[in-house]
Parts: structure tokens; C-alpha cells; sequence
């Protein structure tokens, strides 16, 4: 089984124009139309047979609709390959109660994006968010390193991670984008860390509107497999970050770069597998 760990849709009404602004404020291309739908055809297109979803909150006033689309997702495609985290805002109102209704509605994890959210990941609203979530054994995805949105914010730098990490040992935190997008040299400082890093954008392919490449520098294969084994592969996933990045494409250079068969069963599927509690 192929798993996709990090994946974003919006609800079919405001895809379009959720998608286009953030191409255009990014300058970068999308290889979805960022719909359920679009996704599941990419999956098809691509040999992937699920999907993780990771809703971000910009906004606590978000929260209960962006909630409710990621249920509606779960019962939807239930056993057809989606499965959606929830999210949550640092200025969420009582986080440990909406937490806590999250868990009892069946989400299995949560996703934070320090610079969407305009809170840096080390400050205690979100350490909070974090400590409650381990207390319920949820996941909690973190946006790692840079973001081309917010060029120069180093909200979600590796070494405000390390901060976090030292405050709250979890072990189902996943760390995107390699723990640290861009920031690949700081990054390393995580690699060995006890908890998950996803290979989302890592390699790319991120390229802008125009077709050509981004100007965040990619790792190149040999770099990869270097970090895949610093922090071993038993604790590593596969992500795309689609719509932004072609799956195919990101499956692809996780195949080709290097890595073992082992390494490569475990890193596309095993581990998630394992994680979602989907071992047999």
C-alpha cells in the first residue's frame, strides 16, 4: 500500500478560488484542482492508494466549518483511499475541549502551520495545543522550515522545532517537508529526532506559475537518502503536498533516489500504515 501522508483539498464550492489565490500569492503552480475528486483522479493517475488530508485553520473563527468539511470527507470516502487530520488555531478558544470533541468524533490527528497561523510553533499557545494532543495520542503535523508565502518568517524553523520537541516529547509528531523546507542544513539537526519527518516538496518537483523551477533549492537524491537514514527510515512517510507538487512525479523521485527496498516499502506506506493503525 502507497500512502500519501501530506495532501490538501477544500470543499468543491470554494476550491477554485482558494487554489488560484494561493498559486498566484505564492507564484506557484497546481497540479490539482484541489477537490476530493481531483485528488482521488491524481491518486489513480499516480498508483497511490491513500491519502492523508491536512486542513490548516488561518482563523479560531474557522474552526467548527473547516472541522466539519474534514468529517464530512472521512464519512464521505470512508474506505475509498481519503482520510482527513482536523485542524485547529493557537488562538482557538478552550483548545483542550476542542480537542478533545476531535478525538471522540474519530479524527486521528491535527495539523499546524506556524506561519499560516501567524504563531511561532515554539510559543505556549501552541506547545499547549500540542501537550493536550499527546495526552490524547493524537498526530499532530507541523509545517516545517520556509514557506514561500511568507518569505523570511522563520516561525517553523528547525530550531524553534527543536524548542518544541524538548517541551513536549511526542512521538506522533510528523514534521513536514523533511523537518525543514528550504532549510535543509538547519534541518539536519532534527534528523534522529523522536518523531516522524515527511518527504513532502523535499525533492521537489515545485515549480512556479510559468512552469519553471521554484527558487527553493531541492535536495538532490543522494542528499535525501542521507537524511532518510539520519533519522531512519522506520520513521519517515511519503507526502507530495498536492495540489502543489505532481504525485506521480513525487513518487518517482522517492523511488529513484536511492534508498533500499526495505527502506523504500517501509517510507512509501509501512510506516503510515502503521501509524494510521492499519496493520493487519
Amino acid at each position: 500500500m502507497i500512502i500519501d501522508f501530506h495532501t490538501h483539498t477544500f470543499p468543491d464550492a470554494l476550491a477554485p478560488r482558494a487554489v488560484a489565490g494561493m498559486a498566484a500569492a505564492a507564484d506557484m503552480m497546481n497540479y490539482s484542482d484541489g477537490t476530493a475528486s481531483g485528488l482521488l483522479a491524481s491518486m489513480a493517475r499516480s498508483g497511490i492508494d491513500a491519502a492523508v488530508l491536512a486542513p490548516v485553520v488561518t482563523k479560531p473563527r474557522q474552526t467548527e466549518d473547516i472541522n466539519r468539511a474534514a468529517a464530512a470527507v472521512n464519512a464521505a470516502f470512508q474506505g475509498r483511499g481519503l482520510i482527513s487530520l482536523a485542524g485547529i488555531h493557537p488562538d482557538t478558544e478552550s483548545p483542550e475541549k476542542v480537542l478533545k470533541s476531535l478525538a471522540a468524533q474519530g479524527f486521528f490527528g491535527i495539523k499546524l502551520h506556524p506561519l499560516f497561523q501567524g504563531v511561532p510553533i515554539d510559543d505556549e499557545r501552541n506547545v499547549r495545543i500540542v501537550e493536550y494532543a499527546a495526552s490524547l495520542d493524537m498526530i499532530v503535523l507541523i509545517h516545517a522550515g520556509a514557506d514561500p508565502n511568507y518569505p523570511g518568517l522563520d516561525y517553523a524553523s528547525p530550531r524553534r522545532l527543536l524548542a518544541l520537541l524538548e517541551r513536549v516529547p511526542h512521538r506522533k509528531i510528523i514534521l513536514a517537508h523533511m523537518a525543514g523546507f528550504d532549510n535543509w542544513d538547519e534541518a539536519a539537526a532534527l534528523w534522529g529526532a523522536p518523531c516522524y519527518i515527511d518527504t513532502a516538496v523535499a525533492m521537489g518537483p515545485w515549480r512556479r506559475r510559468n512552469g519553471q523551477p521554484s527558487p527553493a533549492a531541492p535536495m538532490d537524491s543522494a542528499g535525501f537518502v542521507r537524511a532518510v537514514r539520519a533519522h531512519g527510515a522506520e520513521r519517515v512517510l511519503f507526502g507530495s503536498d498536492s495540489p502543489w507538487s505532481d504525485q506521480g512525479e513525487a513518487l518517482s523521485a522517492v523511488r529513484a533516489s536511492g534508498l533500499t527496498g526495505g527502506e523504500l516499502s517501509a517510507v512509501l506506506g509501512g510506516n503510515g500504515a502503521k501509524l494510521l493503525g492499519w496493520e493487519g
